[in-house]
């Protein structure tokens, strides 16, 4: 019965026609990842090489395109305030701009913004936690970029 209900299940989800996104496709052979100074860098390369078709050299100059990271920022908001007058809620922003150029002065996509947002409640007894928390959804919203930036690259036409 359990087989049967699963097969009725994959066969449910084969027909609506999903499929697993696969490794994304880029109009160029091979990029460079130009700035990106923390962990931005090496976590583009990574994906690159793992969830595309484009192979990351190591100067420009061999590069059919160079992504050039051109700012990176994080931000913290004290989104609301406790009864007390004590911070409730904070809002943390993390801003990425970028372009993707030839490397011989030819723009292949002009600046581009990401801006992402996540809530993090707050609590004076738990600020170890807390400060945790806020390095992990830093890290999550670096890791979205890096995905979103992919994205945005593999919509571009040859």
């Amino acid at each position: 019965m359990k087989k049967l209900l699963l097969l009725v299940l994959l066969l449910t989800l084969g027909a609506c026609g999903f499929h697993l996104r696969g490794p994304a496709q880029l109009p160029f052979e091979t990029i460079y990842v130009q700035g990106g100074g923390t962990q931005l860098g090496p976590d583009l390369q990574r994906y690159l090489r793992s969830g595309s078709n484009v192979k990351v050299v190591q100067t420009p100059g061999e590069a059919q395109a160079v992504l050039q990271i051109l700012d990176e920022s994080r931000e913290k908001r004290i989104l609301s305030l406790t009864g007390g007058g004590r911070v409730g809620e904070f809002e943390l922003f993390y801003r990425l701009s970028f372009r993707l150029h030839d490397g011989k002065g030819s723009e292949l996509m002009p600046t581009q913004q990401l801006e992402l947002k996540r809530a993090l409640s707050f609590s004076d007894v738990q600020v170890l936690a807390k400060e945790q928390e806020e390095a992990l959804l830093y890290r999550d919203m670096q890791s979205d970029a890096v995905q979103q930036v992919v994205r945005r690259l593999s919509a571009l036409k040859k």
